[in-house]
């Protein structure tokens, strides 16, 4: 069976790009926290929280990374793929709350209390530093991303936005929101310092701050949709038909029903008509052996097959 998920990057290749873009955080968060202090820039203190939102919400990747490969157990017999869910929701959650609220609370105090910037060279020093290090993360995530968008024929930006890859569209998110991040607050500290009013400088802050807004509240959505259940599109349910339908065993499919459990993770349930005419311990026998056979599907957490009735329609793929 094709990979209909397309979402099937290895566990070592996802966790390397979720630390990738840690370190970059943090390195970045620091420079920005320091250039905010001495530059007294709106925008770059709305950086600086946007970058230590992002490398606290890698910590909740990690974690997601972790949890939701192991293994299922009597407790958890459809596996534990969900906890990828829900911790890539927490750091959804974590990026509106410490980066897009903290920076529009501070434009408005901004706007409200104006107060001049200084040193402007160190601000466009650390925000070009910045750039490197987010374009460096945000490459790693898009070539892992291009590669396996190809190889399941979807458009990278397809794969990032709707796939089941929680982490991956993450890190793809927060890196991207930080280079338009970061072009804001150029232009912020730039007019700043042309005109002399730092009010642009404050409008800076609250523009970084709605940009953050936007892109927490589509992750929420993503994982929420995952978490109540969602099936893959109609390409994928047809190649897992036509792969039912085609086994020499299985004369025809009239039920079929595909949820995500997991990144890359599927539970399959399904109402075949066998082929022959055989006693029903033989027939339970037979189905059992199909399941454990569709499960040798690394995609396939779980199958559950059951018997048609004869006046059921057949399912066309």
């Amino acid at each position: 069976m094709a990979d209909v998920t397309g979402v099937a990057l290895p566990a070592p290749a996802k966790l390397r790009t979720v630390i990738i873009a840690f370190a970059a955080n943090v390195v970045v968060a620091s420079a920005k926290t320091a250039a905010a202090v001495i530059t007294g820039s709106a925008s770059m203190l709305a950086e600086a929280a946007h970058s230590w939102a992002d490398a606290g919400n890698e910590v909740f990747l990690v974690i997601a990374e972790r949890t939701s490969s192991r293994a299922a157990d009597d407790a958890h017999p459809l596996g534990y793929g969900r906890e990828s869910y829900v911790w890539s929701l927490f750091a959804a959650f974590g990026l509106f709350t410490a980066g897009a609220v903290v920076s529009v609370q501070h434009g408005v105090q901004e706007l409200i209390a104006p107060e001049p910037a200084k040193d402007f060279a160190i601000a466009y020093i650390v925000l070009g530093v910045a750039v490197v290090f987010e374009g460096f993360s945000l490459t790693q995530s898009v070539v892992q991303a291009r590669a396996a968008a190809t190889r399941y024929g979807r458009t990278t930006f397809d794969y990032a936005l709707n796939g089941s890859n929680s982490t991956l569209r993450a890190v793809l998110a927060e890196d991207s929101a930080a280079l338009g991040g970061l072009g804001i607050a150029f232009l912020g500290i730039l007019l700043h310092q042309v005109t002399g009013d730092s009010r642009y400088d404050a409008i800076g802050s609250l523009l970084i701050g709605v940009l953050l807004g936007v892109v927490a509240i589509v992750l929420i959505n993503r994982n929420r949709r995952y978490l109540v259940g969602v099936e893959p599109n109609d390409t994928a349910r047809a190649a897992v038909g036509r792969s039912l339908a085609g086994h020499p065993e299985i004369e025809r499919v009239t039920y079929l029903h595909l949820e995500f459990v997991g990144p890359a993770q599927l539970y399959v349930v399904a109402a075949v008509d066998l082929v022959g005419d055989r006693r029903e311990e033989d027939v339970a026998r037979q189905l059992r052996m199909l399941e454990h056979l569709i499960e040798e599907n690394e995609l396939i957490q779980t199958a559950v097959l059951t018997l048609s009735v004869g006046d059921e329609p057949s399912i066309t793929f």
